[in-house]
């Protein structure tokens, strides 16, 4: 089983080989059950269980909860508070269309309905070889290049549905390209 395919299956808690570091990371911070203040470092450990797993699903988060004592509602009302944590697994490539006003009426529904076309997943969903995910986000703060598409963290402004095959065409090559040049 491949790293992302560790990553994504969090079922198994017993057979994940992430769980160890995270383990390990949380008995680092050397955690009183008696000190109320032990929640402090709760965020961190979500930020570091997220890059480890992907993502934050119920046994990850029950997990947290008992290695900081403190009831699975506490550590579950953090995640969905931040937007920036994520219950649900994302794609390598991770696709980001802003449905802020100024991205919404220069035609950014269409963009998204043709990556959903393109790519055979809705938004908040994942494809079948978890390659793919896409979202949808209220602002990317770069309404003068509305509509704007973030594909892993890189912005693409003034998109139109046309060019939906040609970025994510362009974005792959120039990917593998990158790829191809850390691994030689």
């Amino acid at each position: 089983m491949s790293d992302v395919e560790q990553k994504k299956t969090c079922c198994d808690l017993a057979g994940n080989p992430f769980i160890k570091q995270l383990d390990d990371y949380i008995d680092g911070l050397h955690i009183n059950f008696e000190d109320p203040r032990r929640k402090d470092t709760l965020i961190q450990t979500l930020h570091y269980a997220q890059n480890l797993f992907g993502y934050l699903p119920d046994d990850i988060q029950m997990h947290i909860a008992k290695k900081y004592g403190v009831p699975h509602a506490d550590v579950s009302g953090v995640i969905s508070f931040y937007n920036y944590f994520t219950t649900t697994p994302k794609g390598k490539i991770q696709i980001s269309v802003c449905l802020g006003t100024a991205c919404y009426v220069n035609g950014a529904d269409k963009v998204l309905q043709e990556f959903e076309s393109v790519l055979g997943i809705k938004s908040g969903q994942v494809s079948e070889d978890g390659k793919f995910s896409i979202e949808c986000l209220r602002c990317v703060g770069a309404c003068g290049l509305a509509p704007v598409v973030t594909i892993n963290q890189k912005v693409y402004g003034k998109m139109k549905a046309g060019k939906v095959r040609e970025v994510l065409e362009d974005f792959l090559v120039e990917n593998s390209t990158e790829e191809e040049a850390a691994n030689a």
